[in-house]
């Protein structure tokens, strides 16, 4: 019988190309969408669409009834949003809505299905970022949540072992979806009008933000480059704690920044932006 996993997040982008990728290899797979016209695309690659908003607690247990009868053996948590701009100038709503859907909806999402998974001794997936291990500017919100999820994912990964559910994190970097386009056109709309002082500052980091952005779309990774790290973490025996998914010049531009101290750090971060 085919083992059966759950997909938040699963209209675009990664969660659509993963969907379509564990479809393919044999899973049973059912994706979580916010909107009924993301479903036919879901549909058409054999997924089976479920309606859940993750900041809504009654759409996660109703999922989980959906799939109590038969049982769930992987959860990928993969719903986020991105949100961008100088934090001077990011609302707080905004700011809060990034960690309602990544971090608390990531967290929601594993603690409803938890007893499913126990009872599969399954697996489950969260979804992070190469901006959880180095926060760059303009993306504080969005590494902000990212950090939290790698703290929930080393909480989770020893807190389940008792009960033989495995927990690991994927780490993609520079991956070309759609999100940061959108993200930016929002931030744009923050500097209407620039706080006295700031002005050509914000702007010249924006502008900044957008080629890097332009960039990613022309040159990321393919979601399914992803999807595969997914299905890794699914499926190996002994699955890593971690997947850093990333060009290998980014991942060694990563891990370089991790190392550097903190001044050296600050001052290559803000030369690339011309401050």
């Amino acid at each position: 019988m085919a083992r059966s996993v759950l997909i938040t997040g699963a209209g675009s982008g990664i969660g659509l190309a993963t969907a379509g990728l564990l479809a393919a290899r044999g899973f049973r797979v059912y994706g979580g969408v916010r909107r009924p016209e993301d479903a036919g695309a879901l549909e058409a690659l054999g997924v089976k669409p479920l309606f859940l908003d993750v900041t809504r607690e009654e759409d996660l247990l109703r999922a989980r009834e959906r799939l109590e009868g038969e049982g769930l053996y992987g959860l990928v948590a993969n719903a986020g949003i991105a949100v961008a701009g100088p934090l001077e100038l990011v609302p707080v709503s905004a700011f809060r809505e990034a960690l309602e859907v990544n971090v608390l909806g990531a967290f929601a999402t594993v603690k409803a299905f938890l007893p499913l998974l126990r009872a599969s001794r399954g697996r489950a997936v969260l979804m992070g970022s190469v901006s959880g291990l180095v926060a760059l500017p303009l993306l504080g919100p969005y590494a902000a949540s990212k950090f939290a999820l790698e703290a929930l994912a080393d909480a989770l990964r020893v807190e389940l072992l008792p009960f033989g559910v495995k927990v690991a994190l994927v780490e993609p970097g520079s991956v070309a979806t759609p999100i940061w386009e959108r993200s930016l056109r929002r931030a744009e709309g923050y500097l209407e009008p620039p706080p006295p002082g700031t002005e050509g500052v914000y702007g010249r980091y924006l502008e900044v933000a957008r080629r890097l952005a332009e960039g990613n779309a022309r040159r990321g990774l393919p979601p399914e480059r992803v999807a595969e790290a997914v299905y890794r973490a699914l499926t190996e025996p002994r699955p890593k704690a971690r997947y850093l998914v990333a060009h290998p010049a980014r991942a060694r531009e990563t891990r370089l920044l991790r190392l550097l101290p903190a001044p050296l750090r600050d001052r290559l971060v803000a030369r690339f932006l011309g401050a």
